[in-house]
């Protein structure tokens, strides 16, 4: 965990390495060169903080960024640098059209919708306007079916009313790389793509920056493993980001037949010395944890004891010596002896639902070239 001052108001604290963050980011890029390498910092850069997550990723080379929403887009653009383009992935709501020109954010047209309305106002400015255009190539949550890109290629006047930036689908089973449906799909993409030869094009996520050169075409868009996470079998050069602690409230020794916590569903089988621990549910720690997965304490596993509560849980502390861990001392959540994917297979879901919920009671501190910024909890936007 950070050496910087920690203030000792706060119940738990996060380490985000942004040199771990460049590192990830530098490995992408010589994966996939000469593809461009962009940067998804949608969700607030994944609830890591884009204040401090995009400034990086720019001085590390990054230029082309990608949120979910227009409302993501305006505290990326202040951290970045004029010199970049950032694509809204979702498209426009219906009447934000003005707001995202007057941004000069480039928005990504999913539906014939967005895209007639994305015309209407470049015949009000009378210029092209830039876009992207995405292609539903199998995944059928977002883009353009063939007929209708097929449609839009064969109208002269649609390139006169956009200037087209990018040519983008995405990958549904990228992280499982036996999947036949990643080739069905680039294949699919390959003929939408043969339609608008001249545009850059772009299908690889995390997952499909791991699946080979094929896959790389011009941009690349990886997310959660420029965040430490794993996304899929083959991701290989990505160090953990984030390191997560949480403060002992609490100690207490138990009897057997004692129960523990909400509902009393855990029942001491022995006596047992129990730590309780200033994270819960509102901190992004889940629920369905309880009596589940494990904090750490040097190289020790201190297993979740009842039900996760709102603000706290319980954890059985008896492997260690007696008198090891004081009140006010910290457990490990994430970090060396626990990683997101570990914590994710215990709560049976997946890295990015741990990752983004992560709350805003944490105190952070974010790590770089030897450098500390601590900031308050609640106050990392």
């Amino acid at each position: 965990m950070a050496t910087a001052k920690i203030d000792q108001a706060c119940s738990s604290r996060m380490a985000v390495d942004l040199d771990a963050l460049r590192h990830n980011y530098r490995s992408i890029s010589a994966l996939v060169a000469p593809a461009t390498c962009g940067a998804v910092v949608k969700a607030n850069a994944y609830g890591l903080g884009s204040a401090f997550v995009a400034p990086a990723l720019y001085r590390e080379g990054c230029r082309t960024f990608f949120v979910a929403q227009l409302c993501e887009a305006a505290p990326v653009a202040k951290a970045i640098g004029k010199d970049c383009a950032l694509y809204i992935l979702n498209g426009l709501d219906p009447g934000s059209e003005s707001a995202c020109l007057s941004a000069g954010h480039i928005p990504v047209l999913n539906s014939l919708s967005q895209v007639e309305r994305w015309r209407a106002l470049s015949r009000q400015a009378a210029r092209p306007l830039p876009a992207a255009l995405q292609i539903d190539s199998g995944m059928s949550r977002l883009g353009l079916p063939l007929p209708v890109t097929e449609a839009l290629a064969a109208d002269a006047g649609f390139r006169h009313d956009v200037d087209l930036r990018l040519l983008m689908t995405h990958l549904a089973c990228a992280d499982e790389p036996d999947r036949q449906a990643n080739a069905d799909q680039l294949q699919q993409f390959r003929i939408n793509r043969r339609l608008f030869p001249d545009v850059p094009a772009s299908i690889a996520n995390s997952g499909g920056s791991f699946l080979g050169a094929s896959f790389h075409l011009d941009v690349v868009r990886p997310g959660i493993s420029l965040y430490g996470a794993a996304a899929g079998p083959r991701t290989q050069g990505i160090r953990p980001v984030v390191q997560l602690e949480a403060r002992i409230v609490q100690l207490r020794q138990i009897a057997a037949g004692t129960g523990v916590g909400y509902g009393l569903t855990h029942m001491a089988t022995r006596p047992e010395r129990l730590a309780t621990i200033a994270i819960g549910y509102a901190d992004g720690w889940p629920r369905c944890l309880g009596n589940k997965g494990a904090a750490w304490h040097q190289g020790t596993r201190l297993p979740f004891v009842g039900r996760v509560s709102m603000d706290s849980s319980i954890i059985d502390i008896s492997a260690l010596p007696e008198g090891t861990l004081r009140e006010g001392d910290f457990v490990e959540l994430l970090g060396s002896s626990q990683s997101l994917e570990d914590v994710a297979g215990d709560a049976g879901t997946i890295s990015y639902e741990i990752l983004t919920q992560l709350g805003a009671r944490h105190l952070r501190t974010y790590l770089e070239d030897g450098q500390a910024i601590t900031i308050p909890a609640g106050d990392y936007a």
